[in-house]
């Protein structure tokens, strides 16, 4: 007997999603980051040094797609600045990949520059676990993205950078909406032209790298440029406080063996004495790199030199700059 099959009528909750896969796909063919690259058809035919050289050619390109938005890297760099100078933070916030780079910048600032937990905050959708692993649906969340930010206490003199390749991400989306909602400033982060974060942000960075050699594995090229720029907010930011002296990072926390000698390397390289009398010095601070700097150049005792770098604001250069003028 044949059995005849008869179409079933569309399901709301399915017909739903069909229409909303159709919307995101339309948006995703409208994106650079996800285009096809026509450099790197034949990638999956190449030996493995080949294959190698096309992901490098790809790589010289990032540099210069940040170059061209360092003016507005440069107006991220004095919000923030001004953000710290006021007892604020700086957050990250972002999804996968994106969140990712945010967490991973925001947690080597303590150990880089000595400044405290939480001065500068990485969030990821789908929290810690997602890390590691992939949170399914975390980033589609533009009200997770908001309760994120209303979890860690975000205040109107935070700076908050959305990161989001696509420039597009729900989570991102909500996080901005809100922290522009409270008076926070905020930078969106993104790799493609006429983004939607770069339409809420005070500040639009996006460096435009093009499509990735496999097509929409975004944490290639436009992970590597995001890379750069996080490492520009927070290292110009942190020199732009007086977290260096000259080129020199004397504020570092010297917290193991390794960083101990690197501590005595800097001393050693901004006054030009002894490896002896830069651990001497050390020693006489309990390892505050800006202090034994200041007294080896200066002669001052411990307590003069406190003194004179607080009055300075932390500046070395300054404090140096006032005991020998």
């Amino acid at each position: 007997m044949t059995q005849i099959l008869r179409s079933a009528a569309p399901h709301p909750d399915l017909e739903g999603r069909v229409m909303s896969d159709e919307r995101l796909i339309s948006e995703l063919e409208r994106l650079v980051s996800e285009d096809r690259n026509p450099r790197s058809m034949d990638i999956d035919l190449l030996p493995t040094i080949d294959v190698l050289r096309e992901i490098n050619d790809e790589d010289k390109g990032v540099a210069t797609a940040v170059e061209k938005v360092i003016p507005q890297i440069a107006e991220a760099v004095d919000e923030i600045v001004r953000a710290f100078q006021n007892g604020a933070r700086l957050v990250y916030i972002g999804a996968g990949t994106s969140g990712r780079l945010g967490v991973l910048d925001a947690s080597e600032c303590p150990p880089t520059f000595s400044v405290p937990e939480g001065m500068v905050v990485g969030l990821i959708a789908g929290g810690s676990h997602a890390l590691q692993h992939a949170v399914e649906g975390a980033e589609d969340s533009p009200e997770q993205g908001q309760q994120d930010l209303v979890g860690i206490g975000l205040t109107a003199n935070d700076v908050v950078v959305g990161i989001a390749v696509s420039g597009r991400t729900p989570y991102v989306i909500g996080a901005l909406n809100y922290a522009k909602e409270i008076g926070a400033k905020t930078v969106a982060l993104s790799c493609n032209p006429d983004a939607v974060i770069a339409d809420i942000a005070d500040i639009a960075i996006s460096p435009v790298v093009g499509p990735e050699i496999l097509t929409g594995s975004t944490r290639l090229k436009s992970g590597t440029a995001q890379k750069l720029v996080l490492n520009m907010l927070t290292t110009a930011s942190m020199i732009r406080i007086g977290k260096s002296y000259q080129n020199l990072m004397v504020d570092l926390h010297a917290s193991n063996q390794k960083l101990v000698a690197r501590a005595a390397r800097i001393v050693m390289q901004a006054t030009g004495c002894t490896k002896e009398e830069a651990r001497r010095v050390l020693d006489l601070t309990g390892n505050d790199v800006k202090l034994a700097i200041l007294i080896a150049l200066t002669g001052m005792n411990v307590d003069t030199a406190r003194v004179a770098l607080d009055g300075a604001g932390g500046f070395l250069r300054k404090a140096i700059d006032g005991k020998t003028a």
